[in-house]
């Protein structure tokens, strides 16, 4: 494996197209379906960089370490919240490139080796260990932080172990997965149990419910109050962009489309919570690795977004194939009629220099007798036969002149 992986060259995406496949064909290969391992972290959830260092070496973070804990990759997503309004929001490369990284499952992250690690997160979640630094057990999460919005709000050391990723976040103490321990995790049924527990726990924070097994959801109950504090606490959009990728990773998929379609119907049908959108578009339907299901999300989106000319993640190379492809179409009508032009302008250049062979052969006799016939027969678009019979050379080489001109004509005509 080792040796395979020394011969692999990954060229790392430059441009947000690079980067943004959804509106290519279907045949570039993309993964559509979560791998053994399926993901990163959260672009706008976590920052870009890696581990961060405690903030007190060997002691406990504080409260809120790094206010929230994704305060630099808050400002890069959801920066553009705010302003919104008033300007056009503008493509995240940085937000693109992790997560075109994620849903190709890091080709880059040649650590990510398969051999037996020490499986922290898959202890976590068989209740073997706490998680750190808070030394709380997966069962006490479950059973007594449900429901306690005060201590989900304000504590951000929880959510990196309670949806772990294939990169490290600010808790230091959170172990990155590997795809060895995705796939134990997969088969670890009591893990499964807890991990769509902890899932429910936290769309209830958000003032949503999971309704079946399929992942569709709906208002919960406290919808109102829920979604009022969403709309207003911005570092939550972060946790949903961990939550969507850490679905991803441990082989819930499926349920990504109906999250983040629910976020995008409250957010531009029903207006409820309006601050939600930028991060929606431009980062959690994004961790969808289907890209048809990522063009359906983008399409509804697009139908409801305000003010429309804004909406910037629909198909630009499809609107400039079309707008070319008018150009094309109105090209040869535009072609057909100049050349037409063209023939009907060389037929009458032709009548008047027969008009004129016509009025030299007239010399001087024409003018003693009446001055003012030529102009006239310069008019006139029949020539005398006497005449033009006098002058066949002249005429037919008019006539295969103007033949010869008008052939390619005859030939770029459709």
């Amino acid at each position: 494996m080792g040796n395979l992986l020394g011969g692999v060259s990954f060229r790392e995406p430059t441009t947000v197209e690079d980067c943004d496949s959804t509106w290519q064909t279907d045949s570039e290969p993309e993964p559509e379906e979560p791998g053994p391992g399926g993901g990163s972290e959260g672009p706008g959830q976590e920052p870009e960089q890696p581990a961060q260092p405690p903030e007190r070496a060997g002691g406990r973070p504080r409260a809120s370490p790094a206010p929230d804990e994704d305060a630099e990759a808050a400002g890069a997503e959801q920066g553009g919240d705010s302003t919104e309004a008033t300007a056009k929001p503008k493509r995240s490369f940085y937000a693109a490139r992790d997560l075109y990284k994620y849903r190709h499952q890091y080709p880059q992250n040649f650590k990510d080796i398969r051999y037996q690690n020490d499986l922290s997160n898959l202890r976590f979640y068989k209740n073997k260990i706490p998680f750190k630094p808070d030394g709380v057990y997966i069962e006490e999460v479950l059973n007594k932080w449900k429901g306690d919005y005060e201590k989900l709000e304000h504590n951000h050391t929880y959510i990196q172990w309670l949806f772990p990723l294939r990169e490290q976040g600010l808790n230091f103490y959170a172990k990155e997965l590997t795809t060895y321990e995705i796939e134990e995790f997969k088969k670890t049924k009591e893990a499964i149990r807890r991990f769509l527990l902890a899932y429910k726990m936290m769309l209830e924070f958000f003032g949503i419910k999971l309704t079946d097994k399929t992942g569709n959801v709906a208002r919960a109950v406290n919808w109102q109050e829920r979604f009022q504090h969403l709309n207003e606490s911005q570092h939550n959009y972060l946790r949903i962009t961990r939550i969507l990728k850490s679905l991803g990773e441990l082989g819930y998929e499926s349920f990504k489309s109906p999250l983040v379609k629910f976020i995008l119907h409250e957010a531009l049908v029903e207006n409820t919570i309006p601050n939600i959108k930028q991060s929606a578009l431009e980062y959690f339907v994004y961790t969808i690795r289907d890209r048809r299901e990522r063009r359906k999300l983008l399409r509804f989106a697009q139908k409801h977004y305000t003010p429309s000319e804004n909406f910037i993640w629909g198909p630009p190379r499809k609107e400039q194939s079309e707008g070319s492809k008018a150009q094309k179409m109105s090209s040869p009508l535009a072609s057909s009629h100049n050349s037409q032009t063209s023939v009907h302008k060389k037929a009458k250049d032709f009548k008047n220099s027969s008009s004129a062979v016509h009025l030299n052969s007239k010399t001087a006799e024409e003018k003693k007798v009446a001055p003012k016939e030529p102009v006239e027969e310069t008019d006139r678009p029949s020539p005398e036969p006497s005449n033009e019979a006098a002058k066949p050379r002249n005429t037919e080489k008019d006539s295969n002149a103007e033949n010869v001109n008008s052939q390619p004509e005859k030939t770029e005509r459709p």
